[in-house]
């Protein structure tokens, strides 16, 4: 008898990035979308947020448009959200996965965020990683910017 057993990490992507801010300011890039559409997505993305209801069962829907060409409808459902730790969703449109991202508090002026994508299939998730990991790298770069631009914005 033969078994195929796979495991949690095979059928997950997880990327994480250290940023030199606070977990407030961290989570309010995420949870306000006049910041949120300026860095989410990969270089070169931009973004028009349609919906974005951050609360459990809330909608998320936006259009990612590509730098050379295309537009890219995504839409999600929020599981989870608990403001400066955790919010989570349920994709609703191709590729389909559950999100969630944790924002952890290591000191007054750091904060480790993390994207945990998780798939049903290792089938799936393959399908999705040689993009996504470098991708996430992108996001987190984006991001660092937008975090620096909310300084300025303070100073």
């Amino acid at each position: 008898m033969e078994f195929n057993i796979i495991s949690m990490n095979d059928r997950e992507i997880f990327s994480s990035r250290i940023l030199n801010a606070p977990v407030e300011m961290v989570y309010k890039a995420f949870e306000n979308p006049d910041h949120l559409k300026n860095w989410w997505g990969p270089e070169g993305f931009t973004n028009t947020i349609h919906e974005f209801d951050l609360k459990p069962g809330g909608n998320w829907k936006l259009t990612m448009h590509g730098p050379e060409k295309g537009n890219y409808e995504n839409a999600a459902v929020f599981k989870e959200v608990i403001p400066n730790k955790r919010v989570s969703w349920k994709r609703i449109s191709q590729p389909l996965f559950d999100m969630k991202i944790e924002f952890e508090e290591l000191d007054e002026t750091k904060t480790k965020v993390s994207f945990r994508m998780i798939f049903k299939t290792f089938e799936e998730c393959e399908k999705i990683r040689r993009f996504a990991e470098p991708k996430n790298e992108e996001n987190f770069d984006r991001l660092e910017r937008v975090i620096e631009n909310m300084y300025d914005a303070d100073r």
